[in-house]
């Protein structure tokens, strides 16, 4: 096991973890999702006549369905299939219906999931100083010798990775720095939970630092993936090779002043 692994996995487990890790992915649930209020009173309307195709077609344009549907995205996609498919509505019309106008208004203005909030709040870490250092543009990057970080869209800094480290990974990146004249590439995620896809976004950062590249790869990891048991995470931990640079953002500084 990699020794910033053992330490991430030490961390976790001995102390304050989650109340630091909050510094870096502050997951602060938004407000409730806003209603046009004339499409409510369509709604409203709607519901009150027992008008079917209406209601259906009024929520549909908001942006969260109230209903928990299979069938509700092939609607959203394609509008007029709701004429062409009465049962489908006149199903999800009932449903509607038991639930009530107060019901469907609070399920169509829940917040957004905190875990779809994550991913922009490991760069505003990092131009947070966390590191030590601002990170910089392009130009200012290529121009200088010292310790530094490349600050940029997806599309720039998967741009330099191509050109620069003859990266070859289609998934793009969170971090490229130089530390001691060295080139440091990698993906920041935060697993909140195990299976489906918490498991597909780990094999992603796997994915990533298996990848050809002229640079020192890491998958900046955090979450369930630190807990002990017998889960897929922990269990690629545990048998993961030296050389492979797994660990959490708590300790990537550590890991980039020792290069």
């Amino acid at each position: 096991m990699n020794y910033f692994t053992d330490l991430s996995i030490q961390y976790a487990n001995q102390r304050s973890y989650l109340d630091d890790l909050f510094q870096v992915y502050p997951t602060i649930p938004e407000g409730i999702r806003e209603v046009d209020n004339n499409r409510w009173l369509r709604v409203v309307k709607a519901f009150e006549e027992r008008n079917n195709k209406m209601i259906i077609a009024e929520l549909l344009e908001f942006d969260l369905f109230p209903i928990k549907d299979s069938y509700v995205a092939y609607l959203k996609r394609d509008p007029s299939s709701v004429l062409r498919n009465p049962n489908t509505i006149n199903r999800l019309a009932g449903r509607l219906y038991e639930m009530g106008l107060d019901k469907i208004f609070e399920k169509s203005t829940e917040a957004k999931e905190t875990n779809r909030q994550i991913g922009p709040l490991f760069k505003r870490w990092l131009n947070g100083t966390a590191l030590g250092i601002p990170p910089i543009n392009f130009e200012q990057f290529i121009n200088t010798k010292e310790n530094a970080i490349l600050n940029g869209s997806d599309a720039q800094l998967m741009q330099f990775a191509k050109e620069y480290l003859n990266y070859r990974h289609d998934k793009g990146l969170d971090f490229i720095g130089r530390f001691n004249n060295k080139y440091i590439i990698g993906e920041a995620k935060f697993l909140t939970d195990f299976g489906g896809h918490q498991n597909a976004q780990f094999n992603d950062a796997i994915s990533t630092i298996t990848t050809e590249a002229n640079a020192i790869k890491v998958a900046i990891l955090d979450g369930v993936l630190y807990i002990d048991g017998n889960n897929k995470m922990r269990k690629f931990l545990n048998e993961a090779p030296d050389e492979m640079n797994i660990m959490s953002a708590l300790v990537f500084r550590e890991f980039l002043y020792q290069l």
